[in-house]
């Protein structure tokens, strides 16, 4: 039986390698976004764009699973950039939707080789193409097991509104 102390020993914690991992991630990333002119939150955003086309920056923050206030400085800038467009609902004007400009959607196109790069930046390493989806695939249940999807439990207690 294992001292009760070594479940502290760095290389035994469950956090570390998914924080190492998630910086191992951007880094990745970083160069190929560069040529796009985005940052990664910056990216995500726009993933979420491109799949779902225009919705309430409360949506947004749901699937990227972020605050507002962390959601509305990156959209403010890519509205900047003349990437996305926001506007106040008309049904409701404490809604802001989000929708993507020309500039957006042409961003997709440049931005459709980024997966492929990523997958092949693993072939230098002993770790395939499959291992990275069932990778993704455990990560994504760690998530759903511990954030449930905002489809059946709203983000917002009763009587709170959100001031996006």
């Amino acid at each position: 039986m294992k001292d009760k102390s070594e479940m502290l020993y760095l290389e035994n914690q469950l956090c570390f390698p998914l924080y190492a991992a998630s910086r191992l991630t951007t880094q990745i990333y970083t160069p190929l976004l560069d040529e796009l002119g985005l940052t990664y939150p910056q990216y995500l955003v726009l993933l979420v764009l491109w799949q779902h086309g225009e919705m309430p920056v409360t949506e947004i923050c749901n699937k990227l699973l972020l605050e507002s206030n962390t959601v509305t400085p990156l959209l403010k800038r890519l509205e900047q950039k003349g990437i996305v467009n926001r506007r106040r609902s008309e049904s409701d004007e404490r809604s802001v939707i989000v929708s993507l400009t020309q500039e957006g959607s042409t961003l997709k196109e440049q931005a459709l080789c980024i997966p492929e790069k990523i997958v092949a930046s693993f072939s230098a390493s002993n770790i395939s193409e499959a291992e990275v989806i069932a990778f993704r695939g455990t990560l994504l249940k760690l998530m759903a097991s511990h954030h449930p999807s905002p489809s059946r439990h709203s983000r917002y207690p009763r009587g709170k509104v959100s001031n996006n």
